[in-house]
Formats: structure tokens, sequence, C-alpha cells
């Protein structure tokens, strides 16, 4: 991340010049207009890294795609070994008879069948002989989109005769097209919506933060005041003073009350000093904050993301999403508009010409706004904060430069600039902003508004300067989430390179997410918590049910897919659902509840009454013993939460309670202390729907 390196997404997401940086092969073996002969069934086998073996009682048996299609699916590094294989037929049940192919060994290497395509030829009596047409498909696929590594499966080439599922699969479309009219759902699944905690779609800035400098009739220091004002700096892990001058750390290692890292003389914090002395980050995020903040200059312990760009490029949007990223990574971050601290004090009903750069008092105005948000948000970081996001075009050299004279010493600025060449969602862009923007909110006559906000992108356009000071992040044409560039300068630490990798994976494109939690289970029946027991008799209905609702909520979206965890209750649930690939997830198994795996709630408060107090007290820190704590969930989740914004197609995910309350509250931008409390109830679809007005939520209760 060095001085002027540049990320091309193209180049990524196709593995251009790099086997290993396009993912996994997802290679596909299909046989044509084969209709069974007595009992017997296509199968697969060969050497490694398909079966791994030639004895053909451990070949692979087909799955019937169609009527008349068979279709095996198996997954491959992209510099897999040659792999020999052929086709035979045989029972599913019997390990003989078999009949082999005819012919040489087939060969597939490089995501390529080598030799000349030929058809299977399988010899029944030296009279008959059956002809099929077959071919081999291999897609690179993001290591995400497919979850189970190669090594896994090597691990474990027999499917587990538990779940009776290989760890990556696709059901075929039963022919009937139902799983039973006990569990089929009306195709009307308007009935099944039931009140959401927030659904209304609200304009983003709107949602940020409250002026504090026009709230108190607080009048703004003058740049000489502000150049002479010192900074307390308080990091992301706030200092303690001591009378011996030297200072102590609060580290927060996601268990419990804090340990503090003392010096020989360190005196105790009261309640009220260590209020916000430490972020609710753990393991990883609050190791690097730690050294972040001991190895670097005191303004590097806060982060100021500067916004900048033309209008209608999606800042106000951008800020929004990584505000809530970082939030519910456990950063204390908060997001300025500018816009909202200049309708409070000039009003929503400024004409274009308010915004001409040959305007002397308009200018003077819009930087006077600017300054007392940037004010507020320096004030607030000394008070404890650790990450805000200043929005506002921020156009010119001038204004910049500005900022930065305010944040020496106090904090350090990277700025974010969007730029879109993209006519289309430009002119998007500009509609939903006459409809949402609170400057036209007023205005009845559509095109009047649409003309004024016209002419101020023009007065903008005319005194645009690209930024090329400082540290900087450009984010070139990614609104599309195909393709695009982003540029870094000058960067550096653990906080920037998380937050560039980030905006690296995200895009505009709207589509579902849809989370629900397993069918019940037995355990659940028993009130005991963990475990890896399989579905009651109602949970086996909610499966079915489930996957009838999926085939119809997503029956235009074939790309869509399955996620689960590796543990079988959610296997299970999703097993039903047919025509869309289901990928395990161990990032997505229940929090590890430790030696409390498997109790109830009561024989832990009766043998164990410490640990149930310990988390009665706080539950998003509490960890269990040789456990997990929400916030070690919350950690591994995180490739989770990128690979979802990096998706373009729906997601089906079916896990946990406690796992689900987390990337519930990403979605919802819901404070992390309330995490372990949300309502995550059985038999209920959630529906996350992503694009460019936001996120809206959606709830379906398919059963009691």
């Amino acid at each position: 991340m060095g001085t002027g390196s540049s990320i091309n997404l193209d180049a990524i997401s196709h593995g251009a010049g790099d086997d290993h940086a396009g993912g996994q092969l997802y290679v596909s073996l299909k046989m044509e207009s084969y209709t069974p002969k007595a009992d017997l069934v296509p199968h697969v086998y060969g050497s490694v890294p398909l079966v791994g073996s030639w004895d053909p009682s451990k070949a692979l048996p087909m799955e019937r795609e169609s009527s008349s299609m068979w279709q095996l699916s198996f997954v491959a590094s992209p510099n897999h070994d040659t792999l020999d294989f052929k086709f035979l037929l045989k029972s599913k049940d019997n390990n003989e008879p078999f009949i082999v192919e005819e012919g040489p060994n087939r060969q597939f290497m490089g995501g390529t069948l080598q030799g000349v395509t030929r058809l299977a030829l399988f010899r029944l009596t030296t009279d008959e002989v059956l002809e099929y047409r077959v071919c081999i498909k291999a897609d690179r696929v993001s290591p995400f989109d497919l979850a189970a590594s190669w090594r896994a499966y090597q691990e474990n080439l027999e499917p587990s005769t538990v779940r009776g599922i290989p760890d990556v699969s696709i059901n075929a479309i039963p022919e009937d097209g139902e799983n039973g009219m006990s569990s089929s759902l009306d195709l009307d699944l308007e009935q099944y919506v039931v009140p959401s905690p927030s659904t209304p779609v609200v304009y983003a800035a709107n949602l940020t933060e409250n002026p504090r400098s026009l709230k108190h009739n607080k009048e703004p220091a003058t740049i000489k005041e502000r150049e002479v004002s010192k900074s307390k700096s308080v990091g992301t892990f706030s200092p303690l003073e001591k009378e011996d001058g030297q200072q102590g750390l609060f580290v927060d290692r996601g268990v419990g009350s804090s340990r503090l890292v003392k010096s020989a003389s360190a005196t105790h914090l009261s309640d009220s000093e260590s209020k916000n002395s430490m972020p609710a980050a753990a393991g990883a995020v609050a190791a690097a904050a730690v050294a972040d903040q001991m190895l670097g200059p005191k303004e590097d312990m806060h982060l100021a993301i500067v916004l900048v760009g033309l209008p209608a490029r999606g800042k106000t949007f951008t800020a929004a999403k990584l505000t809530r990223y970082l939030r519910w990574l456990g950063h204390d971050t908060k997001h300025f508009n500018v816009g909202k601290y200049r309708r409070l004090k000039h009003g929503a009903t400024l004409s274009a010409d308010f915004f001409r750069g040959d305007n002397p008092d308009g200018m003077e105005a819009r930087n006077e706004v600017a300054a007392l948000a940037m004010d507020d948000m320096i004030s607030w970081m000394q008070e404890g904060g650790q990450v805000g996001i200043f929005d506002a075009t921020n156009s010119t050299s001038q204004r910049r430069n500005m900022l930065m004279k305010m944040a020496e010493g106090k904090c350090k600025i990277i700025f974010l600039e969007t730029i879109c060449n993209d006519p289309q969602i430009i002119e998007r862009n500009i509609r939903l902003k006459i409809q949402q923007s609170p400057d036209y909110a007023e205005e009845t006559d559509f095109e009047a508004g649409y003309q004024d906000f016209k002419r101020r992108l023009d007065n903008y356009e005319k005194m645009y300067e690209p930024v090329n000071e400082g540290s900087y992040i450009k984010m070139i044409d990614m609104a599309s989430g195909q393709g695009g560039q982003i540029q870094v300068n000058n960067l550096g630490g653990y906080l920037p390179g998380r937050i560039v990798f980030f905006l690296v994976n995200t895009h505009l494109t709207p589509r579902p997410i849809l989370l629900t939690r397993h069918g019940e289970s037995r355990d659940n029946l028993r009130g005991r918590i963990g475990g890896d027991t399989v579905l009651s008799g109602k949970g086996e209905v909610y499966a079915k049910k489930l996957s009838n609702f999926v085939e119809k909520r997503l029956k235009n979206e074939r790309a869509a897919s399955i996620w689960t965890s590796t543990l079988q209750r959610t296997i299970l649930t999703a097993n039903q659902i047919a025509g869309f690939p289901k990928i395990q997830w161990r990032a997505l198994d229940e929090i590890n509840a430790g030696v409390c795996d498997g109790m109830t709630y009561e024989e832990i408060k009766k043998n164990m009454p410490e640990e149930y107090e310990s988390r009665k007290k706080d539950k998003l820190r509490y960890r269990y013993p040789r456990g997990e704590s929400y916030l070690d969930v919350i950690q591994r989740l995180e490739p989770v939460i990128i690979e979802l914004e990096r998706q373009r197609a729906p997601v089906v995910v079916v896990s946990h309670q406690a796992v689900l309350r987390a990337l519930y509250a990403y979605f919802a931008d819901k404070p992390l202390k309330e995490i372990p409390h949300i309502e995550m109830p059985l038999h209920t679809i959630i529906e996350i729907q992503m694009g460019v007005t936001g996120v809206q939520e959606k709830r379906y209760k398919l059963m009691d």
C-alpha cells in the first residue's frame, strides 16, 4: 500500500496472469440423453482430485439434473494435477455388475478436457452398444463462493455419513416440482409477511450526526485560533494520566471486563473515566490498534476519512456503508454530513447560484459550515471517538488544505475520492437526489428540481480539482461492481488497510440477502445449547417450506447460492432446496459454547454459577470457557460480510441464532451492545434488500 499503488478489479475478478488469483475451479461433468437401463446409473471414477481411486465400488454417482441430463460437480484448484477419469454404469446399491466406458482414459488439465472430444460408449453385449454425449465445463470461481477448500475434501473423500452430502453440492430440481402437499406454500408469498423492526427508506444524509456547533449556537473558531489550539489526542484506547506521567492502556480481550496494561505505579480508573476508554473490537483488531497507537504519531490515533467528489457520485452512500462496517467491527465511528450543517444554517431551498465558484458569499458560507462540521468531528475525537467520516464535495485544493490545517496534530486525514464516468449511474443518482434529498423536499415540480440540480452540478464541475495531496484513496468507476479501479497513495497501518479491502469489494448492484435460522432441532426442544443434532419433526416441515419459499422467491435468480454452516441442522434445513449451489462455511457455525456445549442454561446456573452471572452481566464480551464470545463471532464473520458485499446475485444464509444476530446487526447498523439481545425467531426469513437506496428489510414467518 505504498505511494501511488493501484488495484485493478478486472484483473482480480478474472485472475489475469495468476493461477491463484481467480480462486477455485468448479468443474461440472454432464452426460446427455441417458435413459436408465434397469437400475444402472452413470458414475465417474478416477484419480485425485476427483475420486482418488480406480476401484469401481468407490465411483461417484452422477445425479439427474433433468429428465435427460445427468451431472456430477466437484471442486479443484486451478493448478491441480492432471485428472484421469472414466465413466461407468452401475447400480447405486450394488457394485456388481458394472460397465466401464470403452476407450482410453479421459484427461482433464488446467480447466480443459484434453484430446479429441468423444462419445461415451458402453458395450452391454457383443451386439448392443450405448452411446451418449458427454461434456465438461470448468468455471473459475472465488474461493468464498465455494467455501470448502480441496484440502478439506481430500481429508474426507467419503461424504459424511450423518449429513450424506459433500461440502459443496447442488440438488437437481425434482421433476414433480413439489416437496409434498403438507408443506407447500401459497404462491402469494406476501401473506407470510410479518412486521419488521425498521423498513422505511431514509435519505442517508439524514442519518448522520446532528450538528453540535449549530445546536448550541457556537460560533466557529477562526483559522488562526484553530492553528494554536491544542489537542487532547485521546486514541483508540484512552490514555490514562498517572501521577508519575506514565500512561496505561485499556485492552479489550473479548472476555469479561477490561484488563489494564499497568506500569509499576499505575492507579485505578473510575467508571466515569473508563466509560469510553476502549472500543468493542477484539482479537486481531485490538492488537493492531494497540500497535498503531504505540508506534505511530499522536494524530494517527484518530482517523478522518474525508470524502471528495462531484455531486451524484455516491459519496454519502459510500460514507454510510463504511460507517456501518467500521462500527460493526467495533471502531467508534461517526458520519458527519456538511450538507446537513448547510441546511440547518442557511436553509434547504438554496438555488444553484449559491454553489457557483464566482459567488464569494456562497463560497464563504460553504467553507463556514465545513469548518463547523470539522470542529465538531475533532471535538468528538478528543472525547474518545476513533474514526470520523467527513462527507462533502471538498472539490477544491483550497478547501482540502483548510481541513488539513485544522487536523494538524489532532487526527490523520485520508481523502476518499469517488469518481464515476458512467452517464447512466450519474443520471440515476441525480433522479434519486431529487426524489429523496431535503434540498428538494419543497419542490413539487420534478423537472424544475432536476434542472436546478444539473446547474448546481455544472457549477461544481467548473471548479473541481482532483485529489493529488496527502494520503488518499481514489475509487474510479466502482459503483457497478463489474470492474473499476482503486488507487491508493501514502497509506499505511491496519485500519486504512481494512478500509481499502472493504471498498474494493463494495458496489451498488441491488440484490436480496435472505437470513434464516435452521429448522427446529432436537436440542432446541430440550433447551440445550450448541451440539450438532438433527432436526425435529417440526424442523423437517420447515425445511420443506423453506425449499418451496426459496424456489418461488428466487425462481428468476438462477445465479443465487445457498450458504450454510458445517453443522448438520443447517445442512439438513437447506438440503431440499433444489437448483442452487449449496456452500458450507465454517465461519457460519454457531457460537462455540466450549465446556458448556450441550448444557441447558439451568444446568449452567446450577453447576457454574460464576460463569452464569458473568454472562448475564455482559453477553457481548463474555467468552464461554474454552469457547467464544460474541466479539469472537464478529471477528470470524468479517470474511462472510466482505463476500456478501461482493456478491451481485442473491444469497440465502441458513445459520444459527448468535451468528445471524451478528450478521443482521451489520445490515441494520445496530450497536454492538444490542447484538446479544436481537430477536432471531425460528422458522422466519429476514430478507435484506441491498441497493442504491441503502438497506431495506422484510420478514416472512412461514410457520410458528
